[in-house]
């Protein structure tokens, strides 16, 4: 027990004497506490809707100011016709559409049964379902409402409210929801899962790779000599770099395969302009490994750094596992600055929907710039001399 207790001291004092790993084991921990506790949500809220609507009546206005006003969802657009509604549901912009068809509301006025459709992107398919199970019941109780009301205006108001309802509709008539799924028609989450993987595993093991780079030249004492060659710093780096980039896509070919041929993930994009977009997300990985590895000492510090200040952060915030749009709104505007969010948006976006970059360069553009201005920032950090 004495040796054990004089480990257990040991450790305390190296632990003080490191302030740098002081901060990673005790702040770390309690900020992604922090993190988890206001994103991690299952709940689906304010999810976003498009509305077509054909036909512009007070009845189809109505519809829509329930749907506004429910806590729910949160309407993004209303347009004219079906066609204007693809590109919300492509770029991720509205989660589902609400399509309500030219003569809706004369067809209710008449005792028509009228139906509306509700499109959902099933990408996410917890998501999909949630929302497609809060719009249909919506309608329903929109539908049933409206049915007693109309009974009502009728002198039906003295009856029961099964009667009231059908004494509506026949006087009225229904409102019946129709719905399809686009991009995930099934709804089988590892459809939506197994693609992110490929950004995940991407940014773990090239960011804790690059990050060791510098490091471990200083540790084992071989950074002075590479400090009085001839080499540029921009070379130096490069040279690090390349390896690592070229191990990522290594990895990605391998996650590909498995998914494609072994998961049946199906892949409705463009193969080439995946490994493209994978090319400028190495950017932001490695630039950010390599920042690492120019503000830590050791390897553990550079690894533990990156797992606890930059890896699970952006696990959690990115969208990987937790809407984005079920966050806090004050959290959200924090998910901009995480390179994970846009290659997910990305990667996603080609094995699911088959979209191209004339609706991903929003997302790649923006990492192009992370991962530019990860790595210029790294490169002026690092230096020739001696840390």
């Amino acid at each position: 027990m004495m040796r054990i207790r004089i480990l257990i001291w040991k450790e305390l004092i190296e632990l003080r004497r490191e302030p740098r790993l002081f901060a990673i084991v005790i702040i770390a921990p309690v900020i992604q506490l922090f993190a988890l506790g206001y994103a991690a949500t299952t709940d689906v809220r304010n999810v976003p809707v498009v509305v077509a609507d054909a036909d512009r009546s007070a009845e189809s206005r109505e519809l829509i100011r329930r749907f506004d006003a429910s806590p729910s969802f949160t309407i993004v657009g209303i347009r004219a016709s079906v066609d204007e509604v693809s590109p919300y549901l492509e770029s991720g912009r509205a989660w589902i559409a609400l399509s309500i068809p030219r003569g809706y509301g004369s067809g209710l006025a008449a005792g028509r049964t009228e139906t509306v459709q509700i499109v959902a992107d099933g990408s996410d398919a917890n998501s999909a379902g949630l929302s497609l199970g809060y719009a249909t019941s919506l309608i329903a109780a929109y539908a049933q409402e409206r049915t007693i009301r109309r009974a009502q205006a009728n002198g039906l108001g003295s009856q029961p409210a099964a009667a009231l309802i059908a004494s509506g509709q026949r006087a009225s008539g229904r409102i019946e929801p129709r719905v399809r799924v686009w991009f995930n028609p099934r709804l089988i989450s590892r459809d939506f899962m197994i693609p992110g993987i490929v950004a995940l595993l991407l940014l773990v093991i090239t960011s804790n790779l690059s990050s060791m780079a510098i490091v471990r030249e200083r540790e084992v004492g071989t950074l002075e000599q590479l400090n009085v060659t001839p080499l540029a710093r921009w070379e130096l780096i490069t040279g690090k770099l390349l390896p690592y980039a070229f191990i990522g896509i290594i990895d990605v070919v391998l996650v590909l395969i498995v998914a494609i041929y072994w998961f049946e993930v199906p892949m409705r994009g463009s193969i080439p302009l995946l490994f493209g977009m994978c090319l400028i997300y190495l950017l932001s990985t490695l630039g950010l490994g390599l920042f690492v590895s120019t503000i830590s000492q050791t390897q553990q510090q550079a690894m533990m750094t990156t797992i606890f200040f930059f890896l699970t952060p952006m696990i959690y915030l990115s969208g990987f596992i937790f809407p984005i749009e079920n966050m806090p709104r004050w959290i959200q505007p924090f998910t901009y600055l995480i390179p994970l969010r846009y290659f997910l948006v990305i990667v996603r976006g080609i094995f699911q929907k088959g979209i191209g970059l004339e609706i991903l360069w929003p997302q790649a553009l923006a990492l192009l710039a992370w991962g530019l201005s990860m790595l210029t920032l790294a490169t002026l950090r690092s230096s020739k001399r001696l840390g």
